[in-house]
């Protein structure tokens, strides 16, 4: 995490007080969060189900199960829309594969491993025994090229939290860096998130073909429903391209 420095000749007495309110407020709440879910969860259930995401529609976007009652899955069903829609002039990158995905605003730094359909037609997930590590879709969009890259991850597992835990937390405004193997970096800005019932997720919304470069980050959230070990919603964050650099 990146932590600005103060202005040169700024009072440390003045600056410790706000700032030891901050850590503590953040002490408190993710406090909260653990403690949430080591009560939603019984002995020895596991939030993300037999571990499988549901399987997309066609080759560009991954998706939520037709079946409300099917396994965890941060993401859903969409069928693309025929065309590409024309660029309206916002930056773009040339494909390369993400490697490292930093969000400052919750702490979050983690690998990237890409993601592809099973033998069952279904998206498979990141390990479970790796909780910081995230996963593209490989068949879509990379992070920072044209169109919606989609990025998924846990929010817990068997053994405790993962990387998505505060993911229900980031705000409008927040910054997304995507290190990517060509040593590029690719840079977004949050513009919204939201929580969609899995039962009834907007699958042109999250996943339809956008004329700009534009990156989905997913997880599960909400009520944990124990006779079916799944989450009954997504949390969804929307992000735009700001700029991409090299390092």
């Amino acid at each position: 995490m990146v932590v600005q420095s103060p202005q040169q000749g700024a009072a440390p007495a003045r600056e410790s007080r706000p700032r030891l309110l901050r850590w503590a407020t953040a002490a408190v709440l993710f406090g909260g969060i653990l403690m949430y879910n080591s009560l939603t969860h019984a002995e020895g259930e596991s939030a993300i189900g037999t571990g499988v995401f549901a399987a997309p529609t066609a080759p560009t976007a991954p998706g939520v199960p037709d079946d409300p009652g099917a396994p965890d899955d941060p993401t859903a069903s969409a069928a693309p829309q025929p065309g590409t829609p024309a660029p309206t002039g916002g930056p773009a990158m040339e494909r390369s594969a993400p490697t490292l995905l930093s969000i400052p605003a919750i702490g979050v730094n983690a690998p990237f491993t890409e993601l592809s359909l099973g033998s069952d037609g279904r998206l498979q997930p990141p390990p479970e025994d790796d909780p910081n590590l995230v996963g593209w879709y490989g068949d879509g969009p990379t992070p920072g090229e044209r169109g919606a890259a989609i990025v998924a991850g846990h929010v817990d597992t068997k053994t405790g939290p993962a990387v998505f835990l505060l993911l229900s937390l980031l705000k409008p405004g927040s910054g997304v860096d995507v290190t990517r193997a060509d040593n590029s970096v690719a840079h977004f800005t949050v513009d919204s998130l939201a929580t969609f019932a899995k039962n009834d997720f907007p699958d042109q919304r999250v996943y339809g073909d956008t004329p700009d470069a534009e990156l989905r980050i997913i997880t599960c959230g909400g009520t944990f429903d124990h006779a079916k070990q799944d989450y009954k919603d997504n949390v969804v964050v929307f992000a735009h391209l700001d700029s991409g650099r090299q390092d």
